[in-house]
């Protein structure tokens, strides 16, 4: 008698036969499409996540390749619409390419488990569809857009999963959500046969090591040492000029009148001299790590000098370590704008500036300057600081510099607007558990907040909510080195080298 092994094939042809004409494969594409809106993006929820692509799954089995690829191809670029709509700020043709772009990409992990998964073993064949989800995922990540659109977003909160961060990185959870769905499938394709257990057993004791070990790490080595008040700021809502059109034309750096300019001049101190005051008071209320919001000190390039020289008797006089962060402009040159943070020492002296690697794809980058993308740090009583700008906390890759520098305190002034609002500042917390910090995040027009390196909100102030919009934290002075990084993106490279591995083994002629 043949084994489950060698039948397994057989059987799978047979269930698309018998899918053909059953109409509960339809009801099954239903539950998918109603999870899947909802399976990640700003109105996530957790389990849909999980469920959404097991349904999917499960529907591309049943169905034959010339119904499967438009339908699930649509399905993918309709909830990635709705899942982010008014988060990506592009002109409508661009947003339709990048939705169409990504919908193509999620759409090949089903493709390949039904042209691949059932000329494998069962438990191999259970490893196509999370192995190419999680493959595709991390390319994507390296491309302009970070890890924007990565499935393991939707897990924001559920800590004793995310503590997984700190070994693999996004993958990890990623991998787990995807072999869900496999193995929930070959346990669902022929449930009487014992040989379709191992894959469901072996995903679910992986589920059930990583989450007791997350919960373990939670429980029993949570930060525990001295922490220091950080305060961090929004600047008062005052336009650079009492006319927008003047204002669109500085942005654009288009030329202006004298008068013009010295309007934008007079409002730009104005609006500096509140943030020098308000943390001033900061100081005085026993803060020693002060910051404000992305580009939230406007200055011409030839008043610069005076605004940092301004901030260095602030902080000299209050004993605090102060991150002035500017949107210094060129008149004369272009790219006219450095987006870039200046931390300033007690002693009034700065120590270090750090432009934004990763201005935002479309207006922003036309018109940023960019350093050379390398983090810097700075040790202090307070643990060792080091910065990064807002759109830069989206990139893994970037943010393991910190690990590898032994950041223990990230700042990272931000600027966002409502739709993504609180969506952006939960993306970055991940960063702070991957890598072991503790990370502090103001962010203008959206959530600001602080997190321990185990992903713990510590503190919050919304944008929206709040009146004099500052935040207030007591944030661990000390981080941790996490094996992520240390090992950087093992998993993911495992996840391409397994992928080939199975690829090979499924098209290879059977002898």
């Amino acid at each position: 008698m043949p084994t489950t092994l060698q039948t397994a094939p057989e059987t799978f042809k047979a269930a698309v036969k018998i899918g053909v004409t059953k109409p509960g494969s339809w009801i099954i594409l239903i539950l998918a499409a109603l999870l899947l809106p909802f399976a990640n993006g700003g109105h996530a929820i957790a389990l849909a996540a999980w469920l959404a692509p097991f349904f999917l799954l499960r529907f591309t089995r049943r169905r034959r390749m010339t119904i499967v690829v438009p339908i699930v191809l649509a399905l993918q670029m309709i909830a990635l619409a709705i899942q982010y709509r008014g988060m990506v700020p592009f002109p409508t043709p661009i947003y339709i390419a990048v939705m169409v772009f990504y919908g193509l990409c999620f759409t090949l992990p089903y493709l390949g488990d039904r042209l691949l998964s059932h000329r494998l073993p069962v438990l191999m064949g259970t490893l196509v569809f999370p192995l190419l989800l999680t493959s595709i995922e991390y390319l994507l990540s390296l491309g302009p857009f970070g890890s924007w659109f990565a499935t393991p977003y939707s897990q924001y909160g559920n800590l004793p999963l995310l503590q997984l961060l700190s070994v693999t990185g996004l993958s990890g959870i990623t991998f787990l959500i995807g072999w869900n769905a496999s193995a929930g499938n070959a346990l669902w394709d022929e449930w009487t046969a014992l040989g379709r257990l191992p894959p469901a057993v072996a995903c679910a004791l992986v589920m059930i090591a990583a989450i007791l070990a997350g919960g373990a790490r939670l429980a029993l080595f949570p930060p525990n040492g001295q922490t220091v008040r950080v305060a961090t700021l929004s600047r008062i809502e005052k336009e650079l000029h009492p006319d927008p059109k003047v204002v669109g034309r500085f942005f654009r750096h288009e030329r202006l009148t004298d008068e013009e300019i010295a309007t934008i001049r007079e409002r730009s101190a104005a609006i500096d001299n509140d943030l020098l005051s308000r943390s001033e008071r900061e100081a005085k209320a026993g803060a020693r790590v002060i910051f404000w919001g992305e580009a939230n000190a406007p200055v011409l390039k030839q008043d610069e000098g005076d605004l940092i020289r301004r901030g260095g008797i602030v902080a000299k006089n209050n004993g605090i370590y102060l991150g002035l962060v500017l949107a210094s402009w060129h008149l004369e040159s272009t790219p006219p704008l450095e987006n870039k943070i200046v931390l300033i020492q007690p002693d009034g002296t700065p120590a270090w500036e750090f432009f934004k690697a990763h201005p935002v794809p479309g207006g922003e980058a036309a018109i940023s300057r960019r350093g050379n993308g390398k983090l810097r740090v700075l040790d202090t009583p307070y643990g060792r600081l080091s910065s990064v700008i807002c759109f830069d906390a989206d990139f893994p890759q970037l943010l393991a510099q910190a690990g590898q520098l032994k950041t223990d305190l990230l700042l990272d002034p931000s600027n966002d607007w409502k739709v993504i609002d609180p969506w952006h500042t939960r993306m970055a917390s991940f960063r702070a558990v991957e890598q072991g910090f503790n990370l502090v995040r103001h962010t203008s027009q959206g959530l600001s907040a602080a997190f321990d390196y185990q992903g713990r909100q510590l503190a919050a102030m919304d944008h929206y909510l709040a009146a004099d919009r500052v935040l207030v934290a007591q944030v661990p002075i000390h981080g941790t080195r996490t094996i992520y990084a240390l090992l950087g993106d093992w998993f993911a490279w495992l996840c391409l080298a397994g992928l080939a591995g199975v690829v090979i083994t499924a098209i290879k002629p059977r002898v």
